[in-house]
């Protein structure tokens, strides 16, 4: 009977102990947090904002994008009736998408080109050349709001644009409504307004090339035009690779300046951009639902684009 109760006392002791010990995983996570407290701590800010202004809102726009939803306390259930309309009944869907496709595929390359010519330049050793770097990059530094309404009044009938051209006798433009032509070459103008970006980029690019590849090649005879095409070009094209994608996204999203410049649509609707019109169905019509409908298009499309250009840089570019 000792023996029983002894055994029983030593089973109740081992039960105990191995409810009170850790379990390993806890143990583990214990340990990674003491190793890296430091790191979460200063990245919980970013965490934090992340997850109530980007996480947060695109689990309820894809909620929204399955309901229609106006804003209004009761809205019901429309299942995939958003994405019908948009695709089968939205009388300017396809016009938009086709000027935001075309503005992105024209504008990119502009912007590429002219930005990488011009860090080429402000990348020469000219005591001065820091000054211009300031200048090219400061609109950069400007919201897109204020630059929607500086280019409306460059643009305007009496504006400084059409001043300047009155200067040599040619006759007022009337960017918003005398031509699709007119009003979506005058957009390309305005993107030149921020190649500033660009150009910071470049010159990073620039100054991580080693000096001893020019040493070479200009002992090898190379002058500064095959420099630049068989040294410049070729390291710098993780940069190029990198531009492209960002520009790209960037440009299909394109919305801040347009919607305040030219009301978001111009000449017979040649300057309606995708972010323009998710941004009219969901402020100005108040159809938050199908403008998350439109917002999810939008990602899965602009994920599929980026999809090729990387399958794109696998065939064509190698490390080594």
């Amino acid at each position: 009977m000792y023996s029983t109760a002894s055994s029983e006392a030593e089973e109740k002791n081992v039960t105990e102990s191995a409810a009170k010990k850790p379990s390993p995983r806890s143990g583990k996570i214990k340990q990674i947090w003491k190793e890296n407290r430091e790191g979460w701590m200063f990245v919980a800010p970013l965490v934090i904002g992340l997850a109530i202004f980007t996480l947060y809102p695109m689990i309820q726009s894809l909620i929204w994008s399955f309901f229609n939803y106006t804003g209004a306390i009761y809205y019901y259930p429309v299942g995939l009736g958003n994405f019908r309309y948009m695709f089968a009944t939205d009388p300017v869907f396809w016009k938009v998408l086709g000027n935001t496709v075309f503005y992105a595929f024209v504008s990119v390359p502009i912007v590429l080109v002219s930005s990488y010519l011009l860090a080429t330049l402000v990348n020469l050793p000219y005591k001065t050349v820091g000054v211009f770097r300031v200048i090219y990059y400061l609109p950069c530094v400007i919201p897109g709001v204020v630059s929607g309404l500086l280019w409306k009044d460059i643009f305007a009938t009496n504006g400084v644009f059409n001043q300047f051209l009155g200067l040599f006798g040619l006759h007022s433009q009337f960017f918003e409504s005398e031509s699709s032509w007119t009003a979506i070459s005058s957009i390309f103008l305005m993107n030149m307004w921020s190649i500033g970006g660009g150009m910071i980029l470049w010159l990073s690019a620039f100054k991580a090339i080693p000096a001893q590849l020019y040493e070479a090649a200009k002992i090898d005879g190379a002058g500064k035009i095959q420099r630049f095409l068989h040294v410049t070009i070729p390291m710098s094209f993780p940069m190029i690779f990198f531009n492209v994608v960002t520009m790209l996204i960037g440009t299909l999203q394109y919305n801040g300046t347009l919607t305040y410049a030219y009301n978001g649509q111009g000449y017979r609707n040649s300057l309606y951009m995708f972010a323009v019109l998710i941004y009219n169905e969901a402020f100005v019509n108040s159809k938050y639902g199908y403008a998350s409908a439109l917002s999810w298009f939008l990602l899965i499309f602009i994920g599929i684009l980026t999809l090729l250009l990387f399958f794109a840089r696998s065939r064509i570019y190698r490390e080594d």
